[in-house]
């Protein structure tokens, strides 16, 4: 029954309304007017109509329900509604990230960088985590002030840093361990702290690893090896959990002898700096020496072989000569003393001087005359060169 409020009354009831009171108030009943509901319902209907201005319906002061009236506006809200509440699916995944889709708390998908919707909450929510960001974590020590580079450290963790290596030594180690999301449904909900994870499992893998290397190689030339063992052993671990992460390295910092005994472990590394120096310095003069000696002995025993086959030569020559001679001085002696006799003759006056004296000419005692020429020719040369000298003494 509608409140009628310009009666003044209830509908057939008389002048009071229902919880005994008078609309007037000034009446027995006392106590204060209750809301016009009649009213309340038909401000709220021109406020829909001022929202949709073609879903009014007949004029009329009150709310029609008996179905007399237009129905739209109350049909369209719950649609506005609706729609509002589905479009507020769309979300947006980033190119850094990877989309993982909630069905009441359940994974269901996960979704690529991009455009995508799914079903409002409560019923479906989604989270994206940064797969492609690199995080870093650092064990030993704690960077202050940004990034520390390597081989740096910021402020010293003694209870992380200090560790037992294989010959009873302690060495104070800093490395950072650098990881990336590799499987985000794994990331999520297998593991509850990734960061602490990666710590924990990144600091017992190294001291592990210490544990097997002596002091000397772990201070030196073993730091490469550390980092390529430390980084599998890390990811062997963790794929152990499921945690969907993906160690990209680990960069070792520093590998020291603790604060207190620094100084004396740099003067033996200068000693031990100075005797390999010393060696490579023997070492060369070593590998100069000894192949110039080798090539010496070669190169006089390539002589001496070279001397023993020529004299050999020329002396099995010097037979076949002598025997070749024989036999023609066997075969003609007379011509073969002759020919032997002005061969030698041939080489011993060649380089003399000679007179020649024809015995059948005539002349006093049968002297050919002579005109020593030779002799001639060297007295102008000794008076020319006696000229030249005493012009320059001038």
């Amino acid at each position: 029954m509608p409140w009628n409020n310009q009666g003044g009354g209830w509908q057939g009831g008389g002048g009071q309304g229902p919880w005994g009171g008078r609309p007037g108030g000034g009446g027995g009943g006392g106590g204060q007017q209750p809301p016009d509901l009649e009213e309340l319902l038909r401000r709220s209907q021109e406020k829909v109509k001022k929202i949709f201005p073609g879903g009014g319906g007949g004029g009329g002061g009150g709310l029609n329900l008996g179905g007399g009236g237009s129905k739209k506006p109350l049909i369209l809200i719950p649609l506005v509604l609706l729609g509002l509440w589905l479009a507020s699916g769309i979300y947006r995944v980033q190119q850094e990230e990877q989309g993982v889709v909630l069905r009441f708390g359940e994974q269901v998908a996960v979704k690529d960088p991009g455009l995508h919707w799914h079903w409002p909450s409560p019923i479906e929510t989604v989270l994206t985590p940064k797969v492609t960001r690199v995080n870093r974590v650092e064990v030993g020590f704690r960077s202050s002030g940004g990034a520390v580079g390597r081989g740096e450290s910021g402020r010293d963790i003694n209870n992380e840093s200090l560790m037992l290596t294989g010959d009873e030594n302690i060495v104070d180690i800093n490395f950072v361990v650098l990881w990336f999301i590799d499987k985000p449904e794994d990331f999520l909900f297998k593991i509850r702290d990734p960061e602490i994870t990666v710590k924990a499992v990144a600091e017992s893998v190294m001291r592990e690893i210490i544990g097997q290397t002596p002091f000397a190689e772990a201070t030196t030339e073993g730091r490469a090896q550390i980092e390529d063992a430390a980084r599998e052993q890390i990811q062997a671990i963790l794929n152990s959990y499921g945690a969907g992460i993906a160690v990209q390295e680990v960069q070792v910092q520093k590998v020291d002898p603790p604060d207190e005994v620094i100084d004396a472990f740099r003067d033996v590394q200068r000693a031990q700096a100075d005797r390999e120096r010393a060696q490579n310095e023997a070492e060369t003069y070593q590998n100069d020496i000894l192949p110039r000696a080798r090539g010496d002995a070669v190169k006089m025993e390539q002589e001496a072989e070279a001397y023993a086959q020529e004299v050999v030569a020329r002396a099995e020559g010097d037979a076949q000569r002598f025997i070749a001679v024989y036999n023609e001085y066997a075969k003609a002696p007379d011509v073969t003393s002759r020919r032997l006799y002005l061969e030698t003759m041939e080489e011993v006056l060649s380089n003399m001087n000679k007179v020649l004296i024809d015995g059948s000419a005539s002349g006093a005692g049968g002297v050919v005359p002579y005109l020593p020429l030779p002799e001639l020719e060297k007295r102008a040369t000794q008076r020319s060169a006696g000229t030249s000298s005493i012009g320059g003494n001038q």
